[in-house]
C-alpha cells in the first residue's frame, strides 16, 4: 500500500481536493456595475416606451384605456406598469444576488429563506391584501399600496 500522507499545501497529481459547494468564486464589481447598468438601461427604455404608447385624451394620459384598442386583452397604462415593477424587482435582486451573495436565514415562519423566498411572499401576500381591499373596503385602492408597503417591510425584516 502507498503511503498517502503529504506536506502541507502540497497535494499530489493524482489526488483532487473535494470542492465546497458554499465557497463562491469572488464577483468582479466592475461586471456587475455593467450588468447594473445594462438593466437600468433597458428597464428605462421600456418604461418610456410605456409612456410613449399610452393612450392621451385632453386631460392628459388616459389610465382606464386600452394601449391596444381591440387587443386580446385589456392592457392598460397601469397593468403595464404593475408588470414593469414586478420585472424591475426581479432584475434589482438578480443584481444584489449577484454583487452580495447570501445565506439563507430563519425568521418568523422558521423555514429558511432567501432575498427571493421573501419577495415571493411578499408580493403573494400583497395580491391577497389587494383582493381583500377591493371586497371589503370602499376606499381607493391607493390605501391597500399603503398596507402592502408595510407588510413587505415586515416580510422583509423578520420573516
Amino acid at each position: 500500500m502507498s503511503d498517502l500522507r503529504f506536506e502541507a499545501g502540497k497535494v499530489p497529481s493524482g489526488i483532487v481536493r473535494p470542492v465546497d459547494e458554499h465557497v463562491t468564486a469572488p464577483v468582479r464589481p466592475a461586471r456587475v456595475g455593467l450588468l447594473a447598468t445594462v438593466v437600468v438601461v433597458l428597464m428605462a427604455g421600456l418604461l418610456a416606451a410605456l409612456f410613449w404608447a399610452a393612450p392621451r385624451t385632453e386631460d392628459g394620459i388616459a389610465w382606464g384605456d386600452p394601449m391596444v384598442p381591440g387587443g386580446w386583452m385589456a392592457w392598460t397604462l397601469a397593468t403595464a406598469l404593475f408588470f414593469w415593477v414586478i420585472a424591475a424587482l426581479i432584475l434589482t435582486f438578480l443584481v444584489l444576488a449577484i454583487r452580495f451573495p447570501e445565506t439563507p436565514r430563519v425568521g418568523l415562519l422558521r423555514i429558511e429563506t432567501t432575498r427571493g423566498d421573501r419577495l415571493f411572499i411578499t408580493l403573494l401576500g400583497s395580491a391577497f391584501i389587494n383582493l381583500a381591499w377591493l371586497g371589503l373596503v370602499d376606499r381607493a385602492q391607493w390605501g391597500a399600496l399603503v398596507v402592502c408597503l408595510i407588510y413587505a417591510a415586515a416580510v422583509f425584516r423578520w420573516v
